[in-house]
């Protein structure tokens, strides 16, 4: 956990070790990703890579985790096909839960999903919502969404048309749509 005066740094460690410095669940403890429940304002975080996704509580000042009503500190909320590279947004009362899926260095890589009511799952893989597309570039994945209003954007990155090396990676922004599932 890092913390700075100004959005641009300089940063520094906040806690002086990592928050979660172990493989729990079989999750490799990385890209997590930070969601605040709107329903408990819970602060949430999901993280983990080797095909595996834990779900755990934050303190408000992130410098912990806190148990779930269960008394449990970790949750395995890995979906189908999961890999790595999960997020998390909310809209109209629906949670939409994405992760990466495929090898990163490959045109398989791509984004899958599932929607919810809780940001607590389960969550069940509904489909895909990114992938490789001949015309414009292969390997489309890990990506983030940002919002405004209604409007939703997915940043993602991708191999450029032609590369042979799997960690040859472009950054591409699209609008994020919604259909009326």
């Amino acid at each position: 956990v890092a913390v700075s005066d100004k959005p641009e740094g300089p940063f520094r460690d906040l806690i002086g070790k990592p928050l979660i410095g172990e493989i729990v669940n079989g999750a490799q403890p990385i890209d997590q990703f930070v969601f605040r429940d709107p329903g408990t304002g819970d602060w949430l975080m999901f993280y983990g890579g080797w095909s595996h996704c834990n779900l755990v509580r934050l303190a408000d000042d992130f410098t912990g985790l806190l148990p779930f009503p269960d008394g449990e500190y970790y949750r395995e909320v890995t979906p189908e096909d999961y890999v790595e590279g999960p997020f998390m947004i909310e809209r109209e009362g629906k949670f939409y839960f994405m992760w990466s899926e495929g090898d990163w260095t490959k045109d398989n890589y791509r984004v899958g999903y599932s929607i919810s009511d809780t940001p607590y799952g389960p969550f069940k893989r509904v489909g895909t919502i990114l992938e490789s597309d001949g015309e414009h570039g292969t390997g489309a994945g890990h990506h983030s969404v940002v919002r405004r209003d209604d409007e939703f954007y997915i940043i993602y990155h991708r191999h450029p048309l032609g590369s042979t090396d799997g960690n040859d990676r472009v950054v591409c922004i699209d609008r994020l749509e919604f259909d009326s599932d």
